[in-house]
């Protein structure tokens, strides 16, 4: 009698596979299988990331309206100061001609024209001193102008002095345009005190004084 055989009656009865446990419900005694877990990569959908947030390519804030008015203003009064240089230094070349001419006609230290041609010299001088002072003007405007895009507190700064030391000198000129009773001599100082003010106030105000501390990237 062979045991072995698996045919034979008396043999053990053969194994049976395992059978799974009973899947059901969560609870009633049945147990559960555990979750499975989906393989990553290889065309498999990855999890989503949590949200971050931008911070390079941030959009840049537009410069406020009177910021931009006040711009354009400086340009004008710079483009006004050039034009005023070029004409002290044409009248500074003509005094020195004037004063040229006298002294080839003077004779002797006493001579008249010896005096003239002095003080056409001095008033030349002087005059080629006011032209640089108005180019020196004109070069401070156009850098604030262009300084307004990317400039900080110190441009700031600046602009709010330059525009009320030029509202004074637009006063004091419009006052004396006044006592003159002269309309022409009214119009350009009140011009130029309108500019002044608004130069002024732009940087002042809240929208200015934001766009002047703003995040630079």
């Amino acid at each position: 009698m062979s045991f072995g055989d698996p045919n034979n009656p008396y043999g053990p009865p053969p194994q049976q596979p395992p059978t799974a446990p009973p899947q059901g419900p969560p609870g009633y005694g049945y147990p559960q299988a555990p979750p499975t877990v989906p393989p990553q990569g290889y065309g498999y959908p990855q999890q989503p990331a949590y949200p971050g947030y931008p911070v390079g390519n941030m959009m840049q804030p537009t410069m406020p309206g009177l910021l931009t008015t006040a711009r354009v203003f400086l340009f004008i009064i710079s483009a006004v100061q050039i034009l005023g240089a070029l004409v002290w230094f044409y009248v500074a070349a003509f005094v020195s001609d004037v004063s040229d001419a006298a002294d080839r006609y003077s004779t002797s230290s006493d001579d008249p024209f010896s005096s003239f041609s002095d003080g056409a010299g001095i008033a030349s001088g002087v005059i080629v001193l006011f032209a640089l002072i108005a180019a020196g003007l004109a070069a401070l405007s156009i850098i604030l102008g262009v300084k307004f895009s990317k400039g900080g507190q110190g441009v700031r700064i600046t602009t709010v002095i330059y525009g009320a030391l030029g509202g004074i000198v637009g006063l004091i000129a419009l006052f004396a345009g006044l006592d003159s009773g002269l309309a022409s001599a009214i119009l350009f100082p009140l011009i130029w005190v309108v500019f002044a003010a608004v130069i002024t106030a732009a940087p002042v105000v809240p929208s200015g004084t934001a766009w002047f501390a703003r995040p630079r990237y």
